[in-house]
């Protein structure tokens, strides 16, 4: 039984890799500058699903965790250290700490500064790579048009006869060429194109989302680190 099944499994396997290789070749050319950008967004939005994530950037518990070791008075560097490297919310965090060690009476503005200058540092890391998963929203259609136009090309070329545009000098298997390559990019380039672009707009949301979280905290952070000056 198992062996049965293992069969039928290699035999879609083989079946789903051939229909594949079927549409590429049937797309012409045109499909592998998709395929590129396929995998190209594909890595993109793995890589800010994982990067986005609240314990890699605000750690619900973080700001009260921190407030409550430094009671008695700023961390050590080694603490200050592991708090930096907890998330991007601990890096500004530890920003605040270092800035008091270096200065135990600095001023207000100073320390706002500091957590300012952090803040657009973890801003821009927020913001990473978005710029690239738009573009890849973006460029998808306008390859998808290109196969399209290659494909009304190859079409009119088919139509052509010895002397030219000749109602009895079509080529029909360089006119199914041409029409599958117009349909199939249009239609990979729309498949790429839309998980993009919505992946793109939740990211940027996202990270609107959790940069707000940050400077909120920043600011609580900023009252505690001004009883701790001496």
């Amino acid at each position: 039984m198992h062996v049965t099944d293992n069969a039928n499994r290699t035999e879609l396997h083989r079946k789903g890799e051939t229909v594949l290789l079927s549409i590429i070749q049937a797309a012409g050319w045109p499909i592998w500058t998709l395929i590129v950008c396929s995998v190209v967004g594909l890595a993109l939005i793995i890589e800010r699903a994982v990067s986005l994530r609240a314990t890699k950037v605000a750690p619900p518990t973080l700001l009260d965790e921190a407030i409550q070791a430094s009671r008695a008075g700023v961390p050590p560097p080694a603490v200050v250290e592991q708090l930096a490297e907890n998330s991007l919310l601990g890096a500004v965090l530890a920003s605040g700490f270092r800035a008091l060690h270096a200065n135990p009476g600095v001023t207000e503005a100073e320390l706002r500064a500091q957590l300012e200058s952090a803040g657009r540092l973890a801003a821009a890391r927020l913001q990473r790579y978005l710029g690239a998963l738009a573009t890849v929203a973006s460029a998808a259609p306008l390859l998808g048009l290109l196969g399209t136009v290659i494909g009304m090309i190859e079409i009119f070329g088919s139509q052509a006869g010895p002397g030219g545009l000749l109602p009895g000098g079509g080529n029909p298997a360089q006119l199914a060429h041409g029409i599958s390559v117009a349909l199939y990019n249009t239609a990979f380039g729309l498949i790429i194109a839309i998980p993009a672009l919505i992946f793109w707009r939740y990211y940027r949301a996202r990270a609107d989302a959790l940069l707000l979280q940050m400077e909120v905290a920043a600011e609580r952070f900023v009252h505690h680190l001004l009883t701790l000056r001496r």
